[in-house]
């Protein structure tokens, strides 16, 4: 997982074997390089398009040692920089790494051997791989006591893959044993229990009567026009859905699900737009001071030709300037505010409150989400979220939820090119040189307020040009402002900092992310750091490090390999399958619905869950 080539100048090397290695890292030799993942070589000259730099390299040889190093213009053939040393990343799993035997029982599903399954009528097993009885496929599968079953392949339909909470083993069921079916009777009454309460907080919201939003006026159109980007189909429907909802009696309660970078919050603000223009009052509520500012810089941008004030409610607000705001609010002299959860306290009172919108609610504790739930049976409520909702939920909750789905990555936008490798002093100065040579910004997050200064002087040692800050929760408001606005601005090369950026941060200029430590971190939180770049036509590249030497446990690799694995774009609803989404389901569903996700597996419980809600509705 952790490998690298390296070359410096006056190196001896053999070719042959470089050659090999290349081979070895999953590069493919041709006459000419074209594009990434191709390596030319011709006489003492090898050309390689190294995944980890923006240019092709060329390595010039004489008697087996390293006369050059640099990258070069694929277009004009010219010297671009000198490279000391280049290093060379794999191109993704080596094909000898792929020969697993792995069983597809659906379009979004695969098994590998010794995964948990379950059984529609025998329970959980293991998949022991496919074997032949009599000339036909069979799936084995082993259950308790060691039994075995033996299911003819055209009955995978019988079969899905379990998947159940990180870190729960689940406990194999004893083939002919009365467990599995007193679980599934078990499951079904606690479910049908639980789509009843959604179906009856459906009928409760069916009879409420709220404020209907007048239609689309012309300063509507043109504000969304202003768009500075092309709006994908998703995002169409998705503003489409919620403007449509506003415009009836009945309180609206959507959630918005979308990958990281793929455009919820221009629906918001188009919703939010549209709320004003009835003249009612918004509130935004968002996880993180930084989002508030970074949420409250872009809508007054986007406003600034309409008579809309826009204000925000944060630690980065002296005590006076937030009273202020307060006493504007209850007089109706702000249309808009974006804030933390101190929008939620006691004091703060609106003259005419018509729209909520809650980014990533989960994130917020109890006392907030109750709040929340009651707001939402008095004004229109819009919930964005990052975490996927895993499609089959979706489906058995379209009926009784409002939700919209992003499914459309924007134009332009290229799969993040990502990394894990052992800190390295070398690979560090490489990466960021790469990304300051064409003008961009890196992200370096290290999570350890006590050591950051430590890592400050590291990269300072490394790349003493770079103008490089620190930024992190502890540090005076005021402070932590002026370094954000100063990497907006682009007066920061390198912004060092804690995970305070995880959350929705959008600086199109910041391309290279890099964090220490990976191995500490949830694949949820990975995911999300590796969002904050290649948000625009750039290639971004994403470096997950570890310490040299160190053994972590199967969780921390598992995670790893997971976003090493899942690059393409929308990846996010793959990497759900081994993690996120067992999140997400715990952040619709509840608490209460987790043990019976365990019981039977998270398909089956959707499956199930499902049929509930299509019962109970013909009886309701």
């Amino acid at each position: 997982m952790f490998r690298t080539l390296k070359f410096y100048p006056s190196q001896y090397i053999n070719i042959d074997k470089t050659l090999k290695q290349l081979v070895d890292f999953g590069y493919q030799a041709v006459e000419a390089i074209g594009e990434k993942g191709e390596f030319a070589q011709r006489g003492d000259v090898i050309d390689i398009y190294a995944i980890n730099y923006e240019s092709p390299v060329r390595i010039e040889i004489d008697f087996d040692k390293i006369e050059k190093l640099f990258t070069f213009s694929r277009e004009t053939g010219k010297k671009i920089s000198n490279q000391n040393p280049l290093i060379i990343l794999p191109l993704g799993l080596a094909p000898s790494n792929l020969k697993i035997e792995r069983l597809s029982i659906n379009k979004f599903e695969e098994l590998e051997k010794n995964d948990f399954i379950v059984h529609l009528d025998h329970g959980i097993g293991k998949y022991l791989g496919i074997t032949s009885i009599k000339k036909k496929k069979h799936i084995k599968i082993e259950y308790a006591d060691r039994d075995l079953l033996y299911v003819p392949i055209e009955q995978k339909n019988l079969l899905q893959k379990y998947i159940g909470f990180s870190g729960h083993t689940p406990r194999l069921h004893k083939l002919g044993g009365k467990t599995w079916q007193n679980t599934k009777t078990k499951t079904k009454q606690g479910i049908t229990s639980f789509a009843l309460d959604l179906l009856g907080i459906q009928a409760k919201r069916n009879s409420l009567s709220g404020f209907a939003f007048s239609s689309d006026t012309q300063w509507q159109r043109n504000f969304e026009k202003s768009f500075q980007y092309k709006e994908t189909p998703d995002q169409k429907t998705a503003s489409l859905d919620a403007k449509k909802d506003m415009e009836t009696a009945r309180p609206m309660d959507r959630l918005l699900c979308g990958d990281v970078g793929y455009g919820k919050t221009e629906v918001a603000f188009r919703v939010a737009f549209k709320a004003v223009m009835d003249n009612k009052q918004v509130a935004m509520l968002v996880p993180t001071t930084i989002l508030a500012e970074q949420h409250y810089h872009n809508l007054k941008e986007r406003v600034k030709d309409f008579p809309v004030v826009v204000e925000m409610l944060s630690r980065f607000k002296t005590a006076s300037e937030q009273d202020k705001i307060i006493e504007k609010l209850k007089n109706g002299k702000v249309d808009i505010v974006i804030g933390t959860h101190r929008l939620l306290s006691e004091d703060v009172l609106f003259n005419n409150l018509g729209l909520v919108v809650i980014d990533e609610e989960q994130r917020f504790g109890v006392k907030a989400k109750e709040k929340l739930k009651h707001i939402r049976e008095l004004v229109d409520v819009l919930t964005l979220t990052a975490t996927p909702i895993p499609r089959t939920l979706y489906m058995a909750l379209l009926g009784v939820k409002d939700m919209s789905t992003i499914n459309t990555p924007p134009q332009m936008r290229m799969p993040i090119e990502t990394f894990v490798c052992v800190f390295d002093d070398e690979l560090l100065k490489n990466a960021i040189n790469t990304e300051l040579e064409r003008n961009g910004q890196v992200f370096f997050i290290h999570n350890r307020i006590k050591d950051i200064e430590t890592i400050y002087e590291r990269i300072s040692a490394l790349v003493p040009e770079a103008n490089i800050a620190i930024g992190h929760g502890r540090m005076h408001e005021k402070d932590l402002e002026k370094v954000m606005i100063d990497f907006i601005e682009h007066r920061i090369d390198i912004l060092l900092s804690t995970t305070i950026v995880e959350s929705g941060l959008d600086i199109p200029n910041a391309n290279t992310l890099i964090v220490n430590n990976a191995q500490n971190f949830g694949l949820a939180d990975l995911y999300q750091l590796r969002g904050r770049v290649g948000r625009l036509d750039k290639q971004a590249y994403s470096y997950f490090l570890t310490p040299k030497h160190a053994t972590f446990n199967p969780d921390a690799k598992r995670r790893l390999k997971s976003i090493r694995r899942f690059t393409a774009l929308g990846s996010g609803f793959k990497i759900a399958m081994e993690d996120l989404e067992i999140r997400g389901a715990g952040n619709l569903l509840g608490e209460q619905q987790h043990g019976f996700i365990m019981a039977v597996g998270f398909d089956l419980y959707c499956q199930l869950l499902n049929q509930a809600i299509e019962s109970l509705k013909k009886t309701i």
